[in-house]
This record gives structure tokens, sequence and C-alpha cells, in this order.
């Protein structure tokens, strides 16, 4: 990935999209590289790295029948692969619904050097924009950024405007039994219980559970409770703390001082450990970037 398709991607749908009058729905001035055309709507195929996988058919036929009556106001965002072959990028719901309501050409704007990567990108970006993805949905498109892309969780979060522990809690979900993906996905259980559950160790503790917040109506804060009580009953005793000597009680102190946090050096014989602790999403963001971000400024200076 060259430094220029980089700051391409940067500007988001922005870059793709004509800016529209807001009451018209008609494209206000002309992109360099693209055209609003029509397009034959059988000649469009779905974007094969299209991360959402859920589609509300009653929704889509409500939209069918607003297209019916109005017309497809927003067009379609499509690359062309030869002259009669095009893959969508953005708008696939307004593609489904189209086809529903039997037009026979759409609105599109033509773009003509797409990668797949962007087209990745641009796809989730619209879909998480409009909160059009679930959360499972969410983290396989995250991880499809890093494993077929050779992105890092920290390039992830930078380009989709999130936090890295976000991109990790997400991609995370991925980790929980079928069973209970599955209640993610049918509104079943909320994004914060599939969080909570991820605490247990095991798929069956951890689909046990899920059938308690089914069966009766937990909340977040009561299964996170349920679970720290699992997690305490099967954690070995603490061992009484050892003193430490002067010199890295003041280390510690610095320590906490640096990150805003609880911060504990644990001494042993041949060594020892550091634990910070944490207490939200946004704190361990901060300590993240108080460690790596210093890193990679460092080795940028070098």
């Amino acid at each position: 990935m060259t430094k220029k398709k980089s700051q391409g991607l940067g500007k988001g749908l922005g870059a793709l999209i004509r800016p529209m009058d807001d009451e018209t729905g008609a494209p206000l001035e002309t992109m360099e590289g693209s055209g609003l055309k029509m397009v034959v709507l059988k000649e469009i195929r779905p974007n094969p790295h299209q991360p959402r996988t859920e589609f509300d058919e009653e929704a889509l036929h409500e939209l069918a029948d607003s297209i019916r009556e109005h017309g497809l106001i927003q067009p379609l965002i499509v690359n062309q692969v030869s002259q009669n072959d095009y893959h969508l990028i953005a708008g696939e719901r307004r593609w489904r619904a189209s086809q529903i309501a039997g037009l026979k050409a759409v609105p599109a704007v033509v773009k003509n050097d797409v990668t797949a990567l962007e087209m990745l990108e641009l796809a989730i970006i619209e879909n998480v924009q409009r909160e059009d993805l679930n959360a499972l949905e969410e983290g396989l498109a995250y991880k499809q950024l890093i494993d077929e892309f050779g992105f890092t969780q920290a390039q992830v979060a930078k380009r989709m405007g999130k936090g890295r522990p976000t991109i990790a809690n997400m991609i995370r979900l991925l980790d929980l039994p079928e069973r209970v993906q599955e209640a993610v996905i049918n509104d079943e259980i909320s994004t914060g219980h599939a969080r909570a559950l991820l605490r247990l160790d095991s798929e069956d503790e951890r689909t046990a559970v899920m059938y308690d917040i089914i069966k009766f109506g937990l909340n977040v804060r009561q299964v996170e409770e349920i679970v720290r009580k699992r997690a305490e009953k099967l954690a070995p005793k603490k061992k009484p703390r050892v003193l430490l000597p002067p010199e890295l009680e003041d280390v510690e102190r610095q320590f906490g001082e640096k990150f805003a946090t609880r911060v504990n050096i644990e001494k042993t014989r041949e060594g020892g450990k550091v634990v910070i602790h944490y207490y939200s999403d946004e704190q361990l963001n901060y300590i993240y970037d108080q460690i790596v971000a210093e890193q990679e400024a460092a080795a940028t200076n070098d």
C-alpha cells in the first residue's frame, strides 16, 4: 500500500460519493474519475467484500414500495469491471429493493479504479455509519482487513475512526459459541451481554449463561456480576503481597502517575511482573497510546 492510496482512503465515502442536494437528492457537482449514469440492474453484481449478511425482508419491501412511487433518489456506487459488468461498492440495500420494485435500470456513480481493499473498506464505512452491521458482521469485517490485507488492529482502528480496544472487542466476539452468536444476530441478547460472556472460559458456561439471559431477562450489569462471581470462585487464592524495596515502590508510583491508574509491581526471585489495571475501554485505549504511540514516535525519529 502506497502512501498516496492511504491518503485517498482516509477520505472515506466522501472520496466516492457526490455531494447531494438535501431536498432533491440530485448531485451538486461532478467528481473527477466518476460519472453518474443509468446502469442496467441485472449487470450489477453484489460487492464480493460486503460485510453485511443480514437484511430485513420487511424493511426491503417497504423501501421497494417507496422506490416504485418515487424512484431511486440516492444512486448506487459501482465499480465498472468491463463494458456490461459492474461490482456494487455501496448501496446493496437499495440494489436489492430496486430488484423487488422491478426496476430495469438504476442511477449509479460509476468508478473504474477501485481495488478489493477499497471496496471492503468503503462497504464497512457505509454500513458502520448507517449502523447497518450487527456486531458479529462488524467484527468479521475487521478480521478480514487483518487476515487478507495485513492490517494491524491499530491500523484498522485508525482507518475506521474507532479505538483499538473497540476493534479488539468486536473481533473477540467471533470466539463465542455458534449458538451465542446466533442470539446476538437475532437480538436475543445485546452486544454488551456478549462481551460479558467472553470472560467465561468454556463454551458450555457461555452458552448456559446466555440461556439465563434470555429466560430471565438479565441486564448487562447482572450478567457481569454473574461472570465476576464465577471467575472469583474458580480463581486461585491470592498469596499475601511481598513488600517491595523502596526503589521499586518509587517505580510503581511513577508508573501509576504515567498511566493515571493503579499499577502493581510483583517481585519474584528471578524477576517479576508489572500489572496495569484499567476500568474502561477508553482507559485501556489511553494506556495503549501512552505505550505504543511513544514507541512508534521514537522509531520514526530514529
